[in-house]
């Protein structure tokens, strides 16, 4: 029973340690999309620290269980476990690490299904101030000019994708700022920025007492907006971004004193403004390595024993 709890113990250290060096580093706000993919590793790697645990737990408890996960293993690599000095905890530590793995499904399906309500109401409501043309594609990507006082546009996932920009978005946007607006919406949808915010949601409204689900949550939120902000940047350049994000969002008291639930678009409009040196490709590399290295260590962890046995 050593090896559950050696993944218990990497798993808890992944998720005080690897949030706190990440918050203190610069280097997520100069390459958000290396960021979130690190994002991703630290918690896969969370949850796999919880699910090999679960098993090694489950295989202590039960002998059905142990004959199926060591079924092609040699008896020296069974014993190397010591997979029956458990007692009572490896049957409670499976159940408990098992209804977590149930009840992260729930959440995750619960948020989708909830995406799903939002979109189809949102693409209901398009049907009637927006009907679809006739000879028009039903599955073709459309852009959608909605009347509306309010300067907006959003990007509508789904199997009949629509861009959707209001008439005062239109009026406010001049010349490349409205090719901007549409470039950074396509990048969310390129990169399928809506799967991250589920999967996010999903972790921390399924378990609020875990910090790092939190931080998951918020930074994903976060970077998803900085990556698509670079991806419109690229393309039409910095200056024009920021005042395009200037343009939509100056009535909704983003800039002022008081904090709103947009207070990042400042933020975004000065990192716009300010652009700060990219890492170099080498160190992106080493990022982007390291982090896929971090998923491997709880694999390893799981394996030692059986190695050992074996060589």
């Amino acid at each position: 029973m050593m090896v559950p709890a050696a993944l218990m113990l990497l798993g808890a250290l992944t998720a005080v340690v690897a949030p706190r060096l990440l918050a203190r580093t610069d280097w997520p706000d100069r390459e958000p999309v290396v960021a979130l993919w690190m994002w991703q590793c630290v918690i896969t790697a969370v949850l796999l620290c919880a699910a090999l645990s679960m098993t090694l737990s489950a295989a202590a408890a039960w002998q059905a269980v142990r004959g199926h996960v060591f079924a092609p293993a040699p008896s020296a690599v069974v014993e190397a476990y010591a997979l029956g000095v458990g007692g009572p905890w490896a049957a409670s530590t499976a159940v408990a690490l098992a209804c977590g793995g149930l009840w992260s499904a729930a959440m995750l399906v619960r948020e989708v299904a909830r995406a799903r309500t939002r979109r189809r109401l949102r693409r209901a409501e398009l049907l009637v101030h927006a009907p679809q043309l006739p000879g028009e594609q039903p599955g073709s990507e459309r852009l959608v000019i909605l009347e509306g006082e309010r300067p907006d546009a959003w990007w509508l996932t789904g199997p009949a994708p629509r861009l959707v920009i209001t008439t005062a978005a239109l009026r406010r946007l001049k010349g490349r700022q409205l090719d901007a607006v549409l470039a950074h919406e396509r990048g969310h949808a390129r990169a399928r920025h809506d799967w991250l915010l589920n999967c996010s949601a999903a972790l921390a409204h399924g378990f609020p007492q875990v910090p790092v689900f939190a931080a998951f949550r918020d930074e994903m939120h976060r970077l998803v907006e900085l990556a698509a902000d670079d991806m419109a940047s690229r393309r039409f350049g910095r200056l024009t971004t920021a005042l395009a994000l200037v343009e939509l969002n100056e009535d909704r008291g983003v800039f002022g004193p008081c904090p709103t639930p947009q207070a990042q678009v400042p933020d975004r409009v000065h990192r716009l403004l300010t652009p700060p040196d990219r890492l170099t490709a080498a160190r992106r590399l080493r990022l982007t390595a390291a982090a896929a290295l971090v998923p491997v260590v709880p694999v390893l962890v799981a394996f030692v024993p059986g190695l050992r046995a074996l060589g």
